[in-house]
């Protein structure tokens, strides 16, 4: 960028660090703003050897300025010093991921490498760190051809306090397996997997926590222990006295810096009163520093400071002329006449875009100026880098504007978040077996997990799963064949029937159920086919006016949303009706999507009705609707229970006569009277909140009109619905950048707690919620908050109140006119307060989840971390569904669990009516997998049979998939040994996963994984990856059992002689391969007790890579 060469060689730079030379100089620089100052001191930093000490007024500040210096430097040399703990000696507060990054800074110092810039804040500054002699003491370093031994390493990290562990998760634990050593230091984002052989150290890597995989090779590392526990009784210094003297000091607002620093230092004086004299505790002065000890310690220190109130006797001055970037409040004739005017005054224009699809926006925007208004647009360049904030340099004679002032958008910052605890738990676990669960085998029925066995084959070792049936009966499940059995999800608490062998029960079971799901899906594959040949309308692709739209939305779009609206046009653009079902978790911009699709029908001259499930709902979309749409065309009304009858009247007569393009409303939108003049568009919100009965009614209003349908934790039936394919999904899964998973906390009823939570939240100018369900006495509760919280205004809400009234309170409290609402679940659905950002439940355990779900979303909606509280009596007195719903939600408190709890919501109702009202009782009888497995089996044979016409391509002779499931009986070794996996679960999971495993570019990337995270594969590893291979081709071959014993393979047709098999290709190429290879193979038909069947020999296998190599002539031809 000839930005940055124009600031190295600006005469100022020069000055600057001419005076900065000298030791101890106290500068004033006057005029840095914005984005200026990072320019600024990026270029002083690339000249100087000095290491730099940045310290902005808060944490916010510092994280946009640390970016701006790490796209200006680099990622390497720029490091951020958080603080590491919310309270005072709150120790169990700390946050992992910050004490972390302290660390790295602090070993980064240690370590001499070439200086670094450090930027931090008051806050991380308070508090003292060890000194330089006690973490040296405290540091093993390790490199690659060390000689060492694995148990000496191992005693050092017990030592540490580093906890031994099966799979490392967390910094400060480790983990032995044969050879290889992980541990997670405190020093480094990823942990390092330490490879031996025999007592050298033969390779150092990074591993990535979640897939537990490789990132990148090490030469050597350091690791270190927690340095804010190890050493809590060991002197503290200040961070100031641990960096070295020649660090120079900028500092945005020293008198902020000073006065932060005396108040958080009264307060930890406050709290030391407090804390249980018991215990020893280190006094304040020992652990946190003073604003006064601050400013006598950095009189050392060269010092630049950048605000007008200065605290150092500054020597020199440096004035410098930058402004702040004007705000043209969206509108682009107002900016295009500030950059020709620019232009015209011999500046030059640079405007910073964050990515490329913006730049592409901005472009776009101008051409379609240019061609609307003849209008020229002035000389600029577009740079795509983010930036923090645009300025106008008038010494350099050059305007640097930002792409998200112009547009008016939220630009977030990114901190290095080391490592987050990864705390959702997985589809994946929810579906892990234990030993003792019930699982169903479709085969066989409902048994008990009986865990990994060892079986011996002909005198070969083999793995199975073990499974018990009634009367003890034992079947051994090969590993081949996983994926029959599927752990039994059904009605809690109370135990399934365990099945006989061999019996008739649950062959007739799976039979009726079999013909109910038919029936039912017979109806529903009916609909949808009807729905594909309906005609509907197509729109035009977009408009520049989409364009421009789309462009002022304040946040940056997330890929899944970009995928889902692009999914979303795409279907309006078609002209079959659309029916498709958008699901994102709470706040993660579906009504983004919604709106833009309402735009894209408006554009096409189509009417869009928005069906909402609450009143102030109806209200607040409304308000979003008409505040994104502000400056387009289009006519937005609502009706709910608060309008007058003569405003309804009003607004149909608006709607029959085609002048209201939108309309948003609650469920009185599907009533007769309610006539539109061209619909064109049914958006359905919140869509776990209506019954069927409304749902349906919709149906046959919107039978050729597109559909989309909206909502945060999917209800089962419409979760089952979509996985059938008998509509489109669109799943938003990634949160938007910069929010934070909220803190959830279990806590009884606790008046400090309630206090020091609401306290806390409006200190930093935010507003709490605070649910309590009864009305009878909600006014007390708000008394009781009063009291606590003496300078807080607090609100009562409900849903008795007059509706003029319920929506002024409501719109105060979003207009922050006070700080605490006390309401009934009449915000649950879909209030929108950025600000608030702390939310209390009271008697948790009396909500669903999906509802305790929607309420925790309300919050959180910003770029400041959220809490949580649900308030419920101990979980000894509640009921076993109350607390698994309580627990579920605090397992999923990461962002995107929607989907998630709907699961587990599935799991803890039993999955009642997955496609209408009967069959539950069927779905505990079989399990849910199990069910869903026949329901499959249904749908694929209406596709075969009676719908053919409508699946042509999938029946199609040669594509058909003729052998759904190959049984392989085989006496070789095929597992993996318990020398090289040794944690069964993991093992099981393995398997598992091999199982799912369906192409060679697939076997071969978990090939890697698992050398890389267990070492070289063991023989029987290797014939177990290559029987998968042979599976698979034999499967293509229309092979259904085949045999590898004694030296032989035998591989068994399909049994049905009638089938099209027989007169495709595929059988063709089998008949050529005989013939060709008749020395090797021999092709014959046998009696069985099932009838004839066709086999095919080969002998003279004597080894899994042998039949391999067999299996591969036959396809190779």
């Amino acid at each position: 960028m000839d930005i940055k060469k124009l600031y190295n060689d600006f005469e100022k730079t020069k000055k600057l660090q001419r005076l900065l030379q000298n030791k101890g100089t106290k500068i004033y620089a006057k005029g840095f703003i914005g984005s200026a100052t990072s320019f600024q001191i990026a270029s002083l930093f690339q000249e100087s050897e000095h290491p730099f000490l940045l310290i902005f007024k808060d944490k916010e500040e510092a994280a946009y300025y640390l970016n701006d210096l790490e796209t200006l430097i680099n990622k390497d040399d720029v490091l951020f010093y958080p603080g590491s703990y919310k309270r005072p000696y709150q120790i169990e507060e700390t946050d992992n991921a910050n004490i972390l990054l302290r660390a790295e800074v602090l070993n980064r110092i240690n370590s001499r490498k070439k200086p670094a810039i450090v930027v931090s804040y008051p806050d991380a500054l308070f508090e003292k760190v060890v000194t330089r002699k006690e973490l040296d003491k405290n540091t093993l370093k390790i490199a690659i051809n060390d000689q060492i031994q694995i148990d000496f390493v191992n005693e050092v990290l017990f030592e540490y306090n580093f906890k031994r562990v099966d799979f490392v998760a967390e910094p400060g634990e480790f983990s032995v397996r044969g050879g290889i050593i992980d541990v997670f230091s405190f020093s480094n984002d990823n942990p390092y997997r330490i490879e031996f052989f025999g007592n050298e150290i033969d390779s150092i890597r990074t591993f990535d926590v979640e897939t537990q995989l490789s990132l990148e090779t090490k030469k050597k590392i350091t690791i270190i222990p927690n340095v804010e526990n190890k050493f809590h009784q060991e002197n503290r210094e200040s961070f100031l006295k641990y960096i070295g003297e020649k660090t120079i000091l900028f500092i945005q607002d020293a008198t902020v810096l000073n006065e932060k620093l005396n108040l958080l230092y009264s307060k930890a004086e406050a709290a030391f009163e407090k804390l249980n004299k018991g215990v020893t505790h280190l006094e304040p002065k020992q652990m946190f520093l003073t604003g006064n000890d601050f400013i006598s310690q950095a009189e050392i220190f060269s010092v630049v400071e950048f605000s007008d109130s200065r605290l150092f006797e500054t020597k020199f001055e440096v004035p410098f002329y930058y402004k702040p970037q004007p705000s043209f409040n969206k509108q682009f004739d107002l900016l295009i006449n500030n950059l020709n005017e620019n232009s015209f005054n011999g500046f030059k224009n640079y405007i910073f875009c964050s990515n490329d699809s913006q730049a592409k926006r901005l472009k776009e925007i101008f051409k379609s100026f240019r061609n609307e208004n003849e209008q020229n647009v002035a000389q600029f360049e577009i740079v795509v880098t983010p930036l923090y904030e645009g300025f106008i340099d008038e010494e350099n004679q050059m305007v640097c504007y930002t792409d998200h002032q112009i547009f008016e958008r939220y630009h977030k910052f990114n901190i290095k978040n080391g490592y987050t605890k990864k705390q959702n738990i997985t589809l994946k676990e929810l579906t892990s077996l234990t030993v003792g669960d019930y699982v169903t085998h479709i085969d066989h029925g409902i048994g008990k997990f009986g865990g990994l066995q060892k079986i011996q084959v002909e005198g070969k070792t083999q793995e199975a799963i073990k499974l018990v049936y009634a009367d003890n009966d034992i079947v051994y499940v090969s590993i081949h064949s996983l994926h029959k059995i599927s752990k039994f999800n059904g009605k809690e608490g109370s135990p399934p029937k365990i099945y006989k062998l061999g019996s008739n029960a649950w062959k007739a079971l799976k039979q009726k159920t079999k013909a109910r799901v038919k029936h039912i899906a017979f109806n529903l594959i009916q609909l949808y086919a009807k729905r594909r040949l309906e005609k509907g309308f197509a729109c035009a692709p977009d408009s520049y006016l989409q364009a421009e739209l789309e462009s002022s939305f304040i946040y940056e779009d997330t890929p899944d949303q970009m995928k889902s609206t692009l999914d979303v046009k795409t279907d309006m653009e078609s002209d079959r009706p659309m029916d498709r079902l958008v699901c994102g978790d709470v706040g993660f911009g579906k009504t983004e999507v919604a709106i833009r699709a309402a735009f894209k029908a408006v554009d096409n001259g189509k009417q869009v009705a928005i069906l909402v499930p609450t009143t102030i709902l109806a209200f607040q979309h409304f308000k979003t609707f008409s505040e994104r749409l502000e400056n387009m065309p289009v006519k937005v009304a609502y009706m709910n229970r608060f309008k007058t009858a003569k405003q309804k009247a009003e607004t149909l007569k608006e709607l029959a006569e085609g002048k209201v393009d939108i309309v948003i409303g609650t469920h009185q939108l599907v009533n007769k009277n309610v006539v539109f003049k061209d619909l064109g568009l049914l958006i359905i919100d919140e869509e776990q909140k209506f019954g069927v009965a409304v749902k349906d009614k919709l149906k046959t209003i919107a039978q050729n009109i597109d559909t989309l349908t909206l909502t945060a934790t999917p209800i089962p039936r419409t979760l089952q619905f979509s996985l059938m394919a008998a509509r489109d999904l669109s799943v938003i899964t990634t949160p938007p950048p910069n929010r934070y998973p909220i803190e959830t906390n279990v806590v009884g009823f606790n008046e400090e707690i309630i206090r020091d939570a609401i306290s806390y939240e409006i200190e930093r100018g935010g507003q709490v919620y605070f649910i309590n369900n009864r009305i009878e006495n909600i006014k007390e509760v708000a008394g009781m908050i009063q009291r606590l919280v003496p300078n807080a205004k607090v609100g009562v809400g409900h849903g008795q109140l007059e509706g003029k009234k319920l929506e002024e309170l409501l719109l105060a409290f979003m207009d922050g006119e006070f700080d605490v609402l006390v309401a009934t679940t009449i915000i649950e659905s879909g209030l929108d307060v950025p600000n608030a950002n702390t939310i209390f439940v009271n008697n948790a355990n009396n909500f669903g989840l999906s509802d305790l779900h929607q309420m925790r979303g309300r919050v959180g909606r910003s770029n400041k971390k959220a809490f949580c509280y649900f308030i419920c009596p101990p979980y000894s007195s509640m009921t076993e569904d109350a607390r698994k719903r309580i627990q579920a939600l605090e397992q999923f408190s990461d962002l995107g669990s929607g989907l998630n709890i709907a699961m587990k919501d599935l799991e803890i109702r039993g999955a009642g009516d997955l496609l209408g009202g009967e069959q539950s009782g069927f779905i505990n009888d079989i399990g849910f997998d199990t069910y869903q497995k026949i329901m499959n089996e249904a749908i694929e044979e209406l596709k075969e049979n009676e719908f053919k016409d409508l699946y042509e391509e999938d029946n199609n002779i040669e594509n058909k998939v003729y052998v759904k499931d190959i049984v392989i009986e085989s006496d070789f070794e095929i597992l993996f040994p318990d020398e090289y996996v040794n944690n069964v679960t993991e093992r099981l999971n393995l398997y598992n996963d091999l199982n799912l495993i369906k192409t060679e570019d697939k076997l071969i990337e978990f090939e890697k994984q698992l050398i890389d995270r267990f070492g070289p594969l063991p023989r029987q590893a290797k014939a177990l990856l290559d029987s998968v291979r042979i599976k698979w081709i034999a499967t293509n071959a229309g092979i259904e059992k085949l045999l590898l014993k004694q030296g032989k393979m035998v591989g068994y047709f399909i049994a049905d002689q009638q089938s099209d098999f027989y007169q495709s290709n595929r059988f063709r190429k089998v008949l050529l391969f005989v013939q060709s290879y008749g020395n090797v193979c021999k092709m014959k038909e046998k009696q069985t007790k099932n009838g004839l069947r066709l086999l095919l020999t080969f002998d003279n296998v004597k080894s899994i890579s042998k039949a391999l190599e067999y299996m591969q002539k036959l396809n190779g031809l």
